[in-house]
């Protein structure tokens, strides 16, 4: 499968054009992130709108802040005006998201997965029977369903959530997972999903895959890399984990380093292995080698995604890294 890319948002790029610009240099699919500015699904109905073949998704629209019938309302109607070509990605986010953004309680995440994507799907499917749902979290009551085949993809690290990828999803988008990880990682999810009686082959593997290429100075593109790794271990104990589970030592200085609010010295412990294992960086030939290895193992869609950090060297990754 060929990559695809995560949009940039408004204030870096424009995602509309940079959408066409992906479609024409082969790219497979293009994703739309949502934290505060912009809603993620009128900004694909844009994309959907401006181009003709590339696939769409959401990488990712959160489980708390709309229903499982808005969701599942809106990727119908993208999947509708976009010809079929809709994928909806989604995740828990994070505590601070949800609860000081939305103002909604950050209760039984992983719970309130099983059940959206439960019901979406049920909402999505062709099935003649009207949908009734009584959850733990969730009950919806008689409702026709929607007829969209719309593929799901849910962004897990933990292993209760990595259950519900088995159990449910199309696809897992994994972040901040080292990629010499991923391929035990997904065995777990492979083991659960034989258990739910699916075949892990079913399940497209799709990281977010941070990237930076600059053929002028590959060490400018490496520390933007090094910055992008400190900001996420640094803030989120979720991802510190997910890194700590190949380098303990140094993600606990990074993250240590930037609960003391000092910067540079968490971007500084981020190592040469961690740039190595966490993102694709260097010239356009280190990082189109790099990219290559990872579709040799368990990847099947690497979302290249250009971090903030390096935000001046967007277009040219964007270029470096194009299929075609």
């Amino acid at each position: 499968m060929k990559p695809g890319l995560l949009l940039p948002p408004a204030d870096v790029l424009d995602p509309v054009g940079v959408a066409t610009t992906a479609e024409s240099l082969g790219y497979g699919s293009v994703w739309v992130p949502e934290l505060w500015g912009a809603d993620a699904f009128v900004q694909l109905g844009a994309v959907a709108d401006a181009t003709d073949d590339v696939r769409v998704g959401t990488a990712i629209a959160n489980v708390f802040s709309r229903s499982p019938a808005v969701l599942a309302m809106a990727a119908a109607t993208v999947d509708r005006y976009s010809d079929g070509r809709m994928t909806l990605g989604t995740g828990v986010s994070t505590p601070k998201a949800i609860e000081d953004l939305h103002g909604v309680a950050y209760d039984r995440p992983v719970r309130r997965s099983h059940e959206v994507i439960e019901v979406v799907k049920a909402y999505l499917s062709d099935s003649e029977e009207r949908v009734s749902y009584e959850g733990e979290v969730i009950s919806v009551q008689d409702f026709e369903t929607l007829g969209r085949d719309v593929p799901v993809f849910h962004a897990a690290m933990g292993p209760a959530n990595r259950r519900v990828v088995a159990r449910l999803a199309d696809g897992w988008i994994p972040h901040n997972i080292p990629f010499p990880n991923l391929e035990g990682t997904f065995d777990y999810i492979a083991d659960h999903a034989r258990e739910a009686d699916r075949d892990p082959a079913d399940i497209t593997v799709a990281p977010y895959v941070p990237a930076a290429v600059s053929d002028d100075d590959p060490d400018v593109a490496r520390d933007a890399i090094r910055g992008h790794v400190a900001y996420y271990v640094g803030n989120g104990e979720g991802y510190r984990k997910a890194v700590a589970e190949r380098f303990p030592d140094e993600a606990d200085a990074v993250a240590g380093n930037w609960r003391e609010g000092d910067r540079d010295a968490a971007k500084a412990a981020v190592t040469d292995e961690m740039v190595a294992a966490l993102g694709v960086a260097g010239t356009t030939e280190q990082a189109r080698e790099q990219l290559a290895e990872l579709q040799d193992g368990p990847v099947d869609i690497p979302i290249v995604t250009v971090p903030r950090q390096a935000a001046d060297l967007a277009m040219e990754t964007v270029q470096a890294l194009a299929p075609e």
